[in-house]
């Protein structure tokens, strides 16, 4: 009896499938619709939204079915199925760009672009923390920053502000060696 409700698939195995792929593509087009920053800046509403969305769409995906080898199969046809799609998405530029979006400028010449960030729903301050992460104290210090489609903020700061590498101080210390050595 164990055996049989671990191992018998409750719904025909197309169906499975079907129901499985059904789903995910669902899921797919509703994140891309949600947006980059559902991706990466989650806040507590979000991270509530996402754990409760496995559970909502369980049913969907698993039919009148409990059983284990059910419960694998999706799982089979969910790790399978998102691998053939990334690595589709990645050899068609058209694709990829559908799916994933293009980045959204945030931050130009020292200036927040405010539409942007409405469309996004991002607050100033969350900008403003991405910008410290990496390296500016300020937004007039940043030439472009964007929302990638992944949902990371990358920062460009203005060559005045960027630090030091350690190729400028090699650089710095052989003049100053010339100097020196001039003066000697």
């Amino acid at each position: 009896m164990i055996a049989h409700d671990l191992f018998t698939i409750g719904v025909p195995v197309l169906e499975k499938v079907l129901r499985t792929v059904a789903v995910y593509g669902g899921l797919l087009v509703l994140l891309r619709l949600a947006g980059k920053r559902d991706l990466a800046q989650l806040n507590s509403f979000d991270l509530v939204v996402l754990l409760l969305l496995s559970n909502v769409v369980q049913n969907a995906i698993i039919g009148n079915d409990n059983s284990l080898a059910g419960g694998l199969l999706g799982a089979v046809v969910l790790i399978v199925g998102n691998a053939v799609v990334v690595r589709f998405a990645r050899t068609n530029e058209v694709i990829d760009r559908a799916l994933e979006g293009t980045p959204t400028v945030l931050v130009r010449d020292g200036a927040l672009d405010h539409d942007a960030l409405r469309r996004l729903g991002l607050r100033k301050a969350e900008v403003v923390t991405a910008v410290r992460r990496q390296g500016a104290n300020t937004i007039e210090e940043v030439e472009q920053a964007s929302l990638e489609p992944g949902g990371t903020i990358v920062v460009r700061l203005k060559a005045e502000d960027q630090n030091a590498s350690k190729g400028d101080i090699r650089r710095l210390e052989r003049k100053l060696d010339r100097l020196l050595a001039a003066r000697g």
